[in-house]
């Protein structure tokens, strides 16, 4: 349950068609030193990269939320899990993964040049009250009942038209709102001094989702390559209140929340998840549970790129309704400064699936590999606008 302003989501596939064009960009981590891959997950030798990952810790403490929360789930992958973390201890070398007892199958990319695209989502922290006061005027709601009406729209929400019975917190942010929407969960401090209530994911209004990111860039507001969760940050913080609901009504579509008292952020496996050694993947291509080691590109505090990469252990815990095929979204932790990271990240790394000798190959068999566009050299609408992974919730904003 990508439940956080995590899964908002961040991810939408960035990748424009660009016929009969042979650039190869690198603006955004892109990498061509493997040559052309031909199969979804290719097994190889050893992987074609240097350093030992940066999360051996990270990784191990997810092993135990895994072992904890679902018995099932760790049991079944648990020989891929003792294999890694004896290579870790043992120095975590990329060209010694096959003496533990482990294979290395690349990922071929969305490209077939090995670039797997990596989004982020996060876990935001509102500031709220429980009845409106001051500043403090913007409701959260449950989910009404549905009845045999359609439920109204998000310009019709703002108007008042649920009754006030189904508010549960009232924020003094409607973007803060929506951008909770976006990620599909979030924490709420209700500024009383009790322990910050968890929002999880409780529905949606049924509305078709329409991108506000792309809205700005059709306007003209915002460049499509600028486009970040930041930059619509940015263009609210310079807007009035008006301005900024006349925008986020142009997307009809309205996600609703259910509290709950000390939950952590959980996926779709109903494990909890870590900062950084968790992702939602496809799982007819990538199942849960599923160890990955990634050769991640590193970002300044801007988004931009370094020119170097890090690699790190993460393990696929979270499904979401943007994340297909050779893309995985990153989650990057709980409040502003994860929010942060999460709003750039939309960049391109190699990816290795990790798997024991004795438990065979991956039997990845739904995902079928298509024709691939060659890499944009810039992002395609808000890369960082993706729903609660966790349920699926079709929140993607990926302008079409």
């Amino acid at each position: 349950m990508k439940g956080s302003l995590g899964k908002y989501i961040v991810s939408g596939m960035v990748v424009a068609i660009l016929a009969g064009c042979s650039s190869r960009p690198t603006d955004r981590g892109q990498q061509y030193k493997d040559g052309r891959l031909e199969q979804s997950l290719a097994l190889v030798n050893e992987p074609n990269a240097k350093g030992k990952p940066v999360n051996a810790k990270d990784y191990s403490d997810q092993l135990l939320e895994i072992q904890y929360a679902s018995p099932g789930l760790f049991n079944r992958n648990n020989p891929t899990y003792q294999n890694v973390q004896q290579w870790i201890r043992a120095g975590g070398d990329t060209r010694t993964l096959s003496q533990y007892g482990l294979n290395a199958y690349q990922m071929e990319g969305v490209d077939n040049f090995g670039n797997v695209q990596f989004t982020g989502y996060y876990t935001p922290v509102v500031q709220a009250r429980y009845t409106p006061q001051g500043e403090f005027r913007y409701p959260l709601y449950r989910m009404p009942p549905k009845g045999k009406r359609r439920l109204p729209d998000r310009a019709a929400i703002y108007s008042g038209a649920l009754d006030e019975r189904y508010a549960v917190a009232y924020t003094n942010s409607l973007m803060d709102n929506f951008m909770m929407e976006v990620q599909g969960s979030g924490y709420v401090d209700y500024g009383d001094g009790r322990p910050l209530m968890f929002f999880g994911y409780g529905g949606k209004n049924g509305h078709a989702y329409r991108s506000i990111g792309k809205v700005l860039i059709d306007r003209g507001e915002v460049a499509r390559e600028d486009m970040s969760m930041q930059a619509i940050r940015k263009w609210a913080d310079s807007h009035s209140p008006a301005e900024v609901r006349e925008l986020l009504e142009q997307n009809p579509s309205f996600v609703f929340f259910k509290p709950e008292m000390f939950a952590p952020v959980k996926g779709a496996s109903a494990v909890p998840l870590i900062a950084k050694a968790s992702v939602a993947s496809d799982r007819s291509l990538i199942p849960a549970g599923t160890t990955l080691l990634a050769e991640v590109p590193e970002l300044d505090n801007n988004g931009k790129f370094t020119g170097k990469y890090h690699m790190r252990l993460m393990v696929a815990l979270d499904v979401g309704g943007a994340i297909k095929g050779q893309h995985f979204d990153i989650y990057q932790g709980i409040g502003p400064e994860a929010g942060h990271a999460a709003g750039y990240y939309n960049h391109y790394g190699r990816v290795w699936v990790l798997k024991s000798k004795q438990s065979g190959g991956p039997l990845f068999t739904a995902y079928q590999s298509q024709a691939k566009p060659v890499l944009s050299s810039g992002g395609q609408g808000e890369t960082l606008l993706v729903s609660n992974p966790q349920v699926n919730n079709p929140q993607i904003n990926n302008p079409q």
